[in-house]
Order: C-alpha cells, then sequence, then structure tokens
C-alpha cells in the first residue's frame, strides 16, 4: 500500500513541476515591462500584447489539446508542451523586435496548456483519497515558479544596477529584461527529461481500448485487490460500450441536458477564477505596487512577498482540501476575495496626488520635468486625473516611461492599507478557486468526454485571463485603481452566488461517483421543473 502511494506521489510530482514552469514563465515578464516599453517604445496596448501574447496562445492550443490527449495520450502531450517550453524561453531572450517577442511569447502560450493537462493526468492516476491534495500540486508549483520568476527578476535588476565588471562583461546591465526571460530555459529542459519517467494514463489506456496495460499501471497505484474494480469503474464511465466517441460528439454531450449542472459548474468557475484580477497582479505586480508610489526597487521587492504569500496558502489549502471539502473552502475563499478587493478599492480612492517645488527638484531626470511647475498647488484626487495633467504637459511617452518616480515624488495614499489588501486576495485566491478550480476539472467530468472537457472548460478560463492580461495596462490608464479593484470585486461576488446554488461537495468520492451524483441531482432538477 505504502508503495503504492509513492508512486502516486513521484507520478504527480513529476507532472506538477510543469505548474513550475508555467508560473516562471508567465510571471518572469512582469519584471521585464519596463525594459522592453523602453527599448521598444510600446505603448499601453502592446505592452498588453506582450503579455496577453501567452493568454492568446493557450486560446489556440487548447482545442489541439484535447484532441492530443486522446489521440496521443496525457504523457505524449505533455513532453510535447515542455519543448515548446524551452523554444519559446530561448526565442523570447533572443527576440530581436517587438514583433518577435510578442510571437515568441505567443509560442510559449500553446504550452500553458500543460496546466489542464496535468490536472487530467494527475487526476486519472491519483487514488480518490489523494486526488485532492495531488492535483492541488500542481498549483502549489504554479505559485513556486510565480516566487522564482519574482525572486529572479529582483536579483537581476539588482545586480544590473551594480556597475560589476562581470555583470558588463556579460551584458546584464545592457540586456537586462533578456536575461530574465532566458531563465526559463534550464527548468524547461529538465522538466522535459523527468516526463520520460512517468507511466501512460490509465484512464487514456481504457479509452484506446489497452485493459491489459491500464491494470499494469494501476496496480503500481493501488492495492492489487482494488485494480479489476477499478478498471470496470473506467470501463462503465467510458460507455456502455466503450467505444472511442468522436470530438465533436463529446462536446455535444458537455451541453446536453443531463450534464446541465457540469456546464453551470465549469462555466462559472472558468470564468470566476481569471475574472478575480489574479493576473492583472501576478504578470504586472511591479507595475502595481508602482501605482503605491513606492517605486521601481520596493517594487520589484514587493512583488516577492506575492509570491510567497501565494506558497504559504496553497500550501494550507493542500492540507485542508481533503478534509474540509470542495464547497466551504472556495465559497469561503470568493467571499475573502471580494472583501480584500473592496479593500484595494478603497485605499486607492483615498489617494490624493501634489506635485511639489521639492518633488520637482528630485525628479531632476525626468525630461521636460519643469513643465510641472504649473501643477504645483493643485490636488488630484484620482490616479487618472492626476497622470493626464502629467502627460499634458510631458507627453505620454515621457508620463509613461516616468510613472514610477512621478507617483512616488506626488503620491498620498494608505500604502500599507492598500498592500495589505493585495496580499490579502493572493491570500485567498491561492486558498480558495486557485487549486481547487483543478481540483474540480479533474473530478467532475466522465472518462468518455474527460480529454475534450478539461481542455474546453479551461478555455473559458483562458478567454477570461487573455482579456486581463491585454486590457490590464489600457485599464490602468483610463480607469484608475479604484474602478478596476471594484470592477473584479462584483465579477467575483456573482459567481459566488451562482456557486452556491450548484456547487455540489466532491471530496473522497470516485470520479465516478461524482458523474453519478451530478446526473442524479440533474434528474431531481429536472422533475421539479
Amino acid at each position: 500500500m505504502q508503495g503504492t502511494k509513492s508512486k502516486a506521489f513521484l507520478y504527480a510530482t513529476i507532472v506538477a513541476l510543469g505548474g513550475f514552469i508555467f508560473g516562471l514563465d508567465a510571471a518572469v515578464i512582469s519584471g521585464t515591462i519596463g525594459y522592453i516599453t523602453q527599448e521598444f517604445g510600446l505603448t499601453a496596448l502592446q505592452q498588453g500584447s506582450v503579455v496577453g501574447s501567452a493568454a492568446l496562445g493557450v486560446l489556440v492550443a487548447l482545442p489541439f489539446a484535447g484532441y492530443a490527449c486522446n489521440a496521443f495520450g496525457r504523457k505524449r502531450t505533455l513532453q510535447i508542451i515542455a519543448a515548446l517550453y524551452v523554444f519559446s524561453a530561448l526565442c523570447s531572450a533572443l527576440a530581436p523586435s517587438f514583433v518577435t517577442l510578442v510571437a515568441a511569447r505567443f509560442i510559449g502560450g500553446l504550452a500553458f496548456s500543460s496546466i489542464s493537462v496535468s490536472s487530467m493526468y494527475i487526476g486519472e492516476i491519483a487514488p480518490p483519497h489523494m486526488r485532492g491534495k495531488l492535483v492541488s500540486m500542481t498549483q502549489i508549483n504554479i505559485v513556486v515558479g510565480l516566487s522564482a520568476a519574482y525572486f529572479v527578476n529582483y536579483l537581476i535588476q539588482s545586480l544590473a544596477g551594480s556597475g560589476a565588471d562581470w555583470v558588463s562583461a556579460i551584458g546584464l546591465d545592457v540586456h537586462t529584461w533578456r536575461w530574465m526571460l532566458g531563465t526559463e530555459v534550464l527548468p524547461a529542459l529538465l522538466w522535459l527529461g523527468m516526463l520520460s519517467i512517468i507511466p501512460l494514463s490509465p484512464a487514456w489506456l481504457i479509452y484506446r481500448g489497452r485493459k491489459e496495460e491500464a491494470s499494469q499501471t494501476l496496480a503500481k497505484l493501488l492495492p492489487a485487490a482494488d485494480v479489476p474494480e477499478a478498471v470496470r469503474e473506467m470501463e462503465a464511465s467510458l460507455g456502455s460500450d466503450g467505444a472511442e466517441q468522436p470530438a465533436m460528439e463529446q462536446l455535444k454531450e458537455i451541453f446536453s441536458p443531463a450534464m446541465r449542472t457540469i456546464l453551470i459548474i465549469g462555466v462559472t468557475m472558468g470564468i470566476v477564477q481569471q475574472a478575480t484580477g489574479i493576473n492583472a497582479i501576478l504578470f504586472y505586480a511591479p507595475t502595481v505596487f508602482e501605482q503605491l508610489g513606492i517605486g521601481t526597487d520596493a517594487a520589484f521587492m514587493q512583488a516577492i512577498w506575492v509570491g510567497l504569500t501565494g506558497i504559504f496558502f496553497t500550501v494550507l489549502a493542500i492540507l485542508l482540501v481533503d478534509r474540509l471539502g470542495r464547497r466551504p473552502i472556495i465559497l469561503g475563499g470568493l467571499l475573502w476575495i471580494a472583501l480584500s478587493l473592496a479593500l484595494c478599492a478603497y485605499g486607492f480612492s483615498s489617494a490624493r496626488y501634489n506635485i511639489t517645488d521639492q518633488a520637482i527638484t528630485e525628479m531632476a531626470e525626468v525630461p521636460g520635468v519643469e513643465k510641472l511647475r504649473g501643477l504645483v498647488g493643485q490636488e488630484f484626487t484620482s490616479d487618472i486625473a492626476f497622470k493626464d495633467a502629467v502627460s499634458d504637459l510631458l507627453g505620454v511617452k515621457v508620463a509613461r516611461e516616468n510613472s514610477s518616480i512621478l507617483l512616488e515624488k506626488s503620491g498620498t495614499l494608505p500604502a500599507i492599507l492598500i498592500l495589505i489588501g493585495i496580499l490579502s486576495f493572493i491570500a485567498a485566491f491561492h486558498f480558495s478557486v486557485g487549486p481547487l478550480m483543478w481540483v474540480l476539472f479533474s473530478e467532475i467530468f466522465p472518462i468518455s468526454i474527460r480529454g475534450i472537457a478539461i481542455p474546453f472548460f479551461t478555455l473559458i478560463t483562458s478567454i477570461t485571463s487573455y482579456f486581463v492580461q491585454q486590457f490590464f495596462p489600457w485599464q490602468l490608464e483610463t480607469m484608475g485603481g479604484t474602478a478596476i479593484f471594484l470592477f473584479y470585486a462584483s465579477m467575483v461576488t456573482i459567481g459566488m452566488i451562482i456557486l452556491w446554488f450548484y456547487l455540489v461537495e466532491t471530496k473522497n468520492m470516485t470520479i465516478e461517483e461524482i458523474q453519478a451524483l451530478l446526473i442524479r441531482l440533474e434528474k431531481k432538477v429536472e422533475e421539479s421543473t
């Protein structure tokens, strides 16, 4: 028994390392935005394209990921994904222009489907009583990857300004952002190599009619006496005749009346997880913290706290998910998120911005800063009004490139209160919908359609994520902090209300038992109406 647990843990750990690569790839871009903006002269929407191109890539990849998972297997698909990560990291670090950088990031986005495929694989090899913890391992690897990215960015940014001879010799001071993006190459290569160790998914083997091989794999993961029953349950979940359904038939089944409850849960979770605005914070962390007027160096340092907070609360979620259950953690977490976002909105609404003669003197390196003397004595009650006034005098390009020091020298706002709100939001997300969405996705779909269903609902998540990433810089320039955080809080509240009525508890149940429960509930709803 102990041996089967250790095998399941080993395979889940290897596959979950894809979460680390994802987190590293996704967050390392946060530290490069300022450098890339200056080198290529980017607008706010172009900044969004650099960050959002990866999310656009996953939109293209996910439909093919579903096909690949069914045709080639979960393992082979993961190996292809790992190779894409390696290629994207190399091309991003060497990109000679804005267009080539966006293209390289887009290729990396094709690999972002690793999260859904990893959750699918781990859900299929994990014993029921361990599934919550093992599937959540992907999420903890994501936040470890995020933390690693923030730390690497801070370290490289600090070294780049150190003036050391060896820093100049390797071009770290000139090509700072390229070194940041290049840090992904080695861990991606390592993951690619380690994936050769894992076995083929037993559920996929049953799906392909390879019952003998599936039994052999299950013997490594379950007590011998449980293997025949596990095979029977997988065959029952696959369908009465065990035949492989075409992709379009699987997609139609997702929208069938019998799957209505599952559809509502999946769509709501897929939207609300990203409508929290989590990727606006994670992928633009230094930019967000610069709005607090703490300066660029401090902003890079505060980003590290985002990563560490995420790690702690993801670990806590993994320890409690199979004890407390999915429903109370998700609903309680969404309430916590909404309150945290409201706190941030209140903090930004309390901000005041004043240009003083002393501030102008201290900002002597800003081109045309003397033009700001016309604003001395004026008080601005929102970041948007202040940025517009500065842009009118200095020009949009100069104002954008020097926004950090302008906010630092002119802003008076409850930075500690907003920082607490942001970290509270990070904690709530990583304790609830962050890891548990993937747990639910690994549980609620029958084997017969899960190869299409999980990528499909991940596609919904990715579309939401893309819009958040693409338009956040533009929102920051046109809406301001208060409106942005209130918008996210409203979206979370709507999602929480829907899930209150439809989300069921699934802890310690087999995938087949969960499927049967959801079908029974749907029949009761039909009978009552």
